[in-house]
């Protein structure tokens, strides 16, 4: 019987579930009465899907129930699939229509009306990829956007964690940021700049929240190639329980001092 509910369109599943929720369809079942409920026809094997689960002692109210179960996950699948959308960076693939990382993260800036908070693990020709951005901010003086970066001790050096962080500081505001547009609030994991390796983290995700509604959940970092070129996947959802959730994520560890501060103001 479950076999072969996926031949059954939506519509004939909730007028089978009437018929026998209602006694209009009662066992022994026939074709003549299920041509009566399922246009054009009943699938093959209907009829005797049904006398099986009779057989098992199941009811006509209780298939009934089955079968709204399956119509109320066709309809849960269908409002997931329009919340998803794949997006992609590659060559072109024939026959293949994915939306471009690059593109979407640039709608997504574009249209950020209240609030934009994006992790980024690399960052490489920032003042390209991040342009739209920086002209939505100084569109919308009110739009509050943090950033999540990920700040490396290189290899050999010494020197103390306040001091790496401070030459990021300024490469950040000088290469990485578009030129005289208002500066976002950019944070970091301090554990990043452990002096014992064993004891480094990094922030690897990556991921934008707009208005606390749109999420992208990406491979793609914040670089040219990334946006661009590279082979990347990722998710773009429509979903404000979603987008609270990693929104509090990540907001709940800069208040509890989890993510540090970068000081960004020459």
């Amino acid at each position: 019987m479950i076999q072969l509910l996926p031949f059954l369109s939506t519509s004939d599943l909730k007028a089978l579930a009437l018929a026998l929720q209602s006694g209009r369809l009662t066992p022994p079942f026939s074709a003549i009465a299920l041509r009566r409920v399922v246009s054009p026809g009943p699938p093959e094997n209907l009829i005797a899907g049904l006398e099986r689960l009779t057989e098992q002692g199941w009811t006509p109210s209780q298939i009934a129930v089955l079968l709204e179960g399956v119509i109320s996950d066709r309809t849960a699948r269908r409002s997931l699939d329009d919340a998803l959308d794949l997006v992609t960076t590659g060559p072109d693939v024939h026959g293949i229509d994915n939306r471009d990382t690059g593109v979407v993260v640039r709608d997504l800036f574009t249209g950020a009306g209240t609030s934009v908070l994006i992790a980024g693990y690399a960052i490489y020709q920032g003042q390209q990829v991040f342009q739209t951005l920086a002209d939505r901010m100084r569109e919308r003086p009110g739009l509050s956007v943090r950033i999540v970066l990920d700040i490396q001790r290189g290899p050999g050096d010494t020197s103390a964690a306040h001091e790496i962080s401070r030459r990021f500081a300024e490469r950040f505001r000088s290469q990485q940021w578009p030129e005289a547009r208002p500066l976002p609030e950019v944070y970091f994991d301090p554990r990043s700049l452990a002096a014992r390796g064993e004891k480094r983290a990094s922030m690897h995700a990556k991921c934008v929240v707009v208005d606390l509604r749109r999420v992208l959940i990406s491979s793609a970092n914040f670089t040219e190639a990334a946006q661009q070129r590279n082979i990347e996947v990722g998710l773009l959802v429509d979903s404000e329980a979603l987008a609270g959730r990693l929104s509090r994520f990540l907001s709940r560890m800069i208040a509890d001092g989890s993510l540090e501060q970068l000081p960004l103001e020459s």
